[in-house]
């Protein structure tokens, strides 16, 4: 198979899998969607989605946000963990949204990158999923299937993330990330993985991966 071909067959498999996506964080605004990404950070959507009608209870815009002190956004956020970083920055990020934007969130990715508590993925995940602005967001599952699938080299996720914008067109990228999140989620994923299910790398994937998989197996 060529690049092309293995590239087409991807898009293909993932659309007959997930032709409706469902989106793993809950959220109603473009301000809500921005802290549940923001939370999940080194967290699970499931618990996020936990925490957050908590959160929203108490507060679901940043004029509401700023009326709790850092400490009660830490109480309520705790179980996701990493919580004094991640309730310095929601409350830090809110009040900046009220004094530079009038409360709404920026549409830009470089202006969300400058709020407290924000990089590069999560600013992307906002404005492909709240706004419709292509863009790519590499979590850990992209970057382990890109390299699987020997799209990429796995050096770094700002690498992953250049080779998939390269390789799919501009106006799938907002689907097609979500459909390789959940595809990796529950057919490829890092640990339990049974290859004989994952039919993309089974296909298409790297040869070293696969003679890995196979050395391992046989070793057990």
């Amino acid at each position: 198979m060529t690049k092309q071909e293995k590239v087409d067959f991807t898009i293909q498999t993932l659309d007959e899998l997930y032709p409706t996506i469902p989106i793993p964080l809950d959220h109603k605004d473009p301000y809500t969607l921005l802290i549940a990404v923001l939370l999940s950070a080194q967290s699970t959507d499931v618990r996020v989605n936990q925490i957050t009608p908590l959160l929203f209870e108490r507060a679901d815009n940043p004029f509401d946000m700023v009326k709790l002190s850092v400490d009660e956004i830490r109480e309520i956020i705790k179980p996701v963990g990493l919580s004094p970083m991640k309730s310095k920055g929601i409350h830090g990020l809110s009040q900046i949204l009220i004094e530079k934007y009038n409360g709404e969130v920026p549409r830009n990715i470089e202006l969300l990158e400058e709020l407290p508590s924000v990089g590069h993925k999560t600013a992307s995940v906002v404005v492909s999923q709240a706004f419709g602005i292509p863009a790519f967001p590499v979590d850990t599952h992209i970057h382990r299937l890109m390299f699987r699938w020997g799209f990429s080299n796995g050096k770094n996720v700002v690498q992953t993330e250049r080779d998939a914008k390269r390789l799919f067109p501009k106006e799938i990228w907002n689907r097609l990330h979500l459909q390789v999140i959940w595809y990796g989620r529950e057919y490829s994923p890092a640990r339990g993985w049974n290859l004989e299910k994952d039919i993309i790398t089974k296909t298409i994937g790297r040869k070293t991966v696969l003679d890995d998989y196979y050395k391992t197996k046989k070793s057990r």
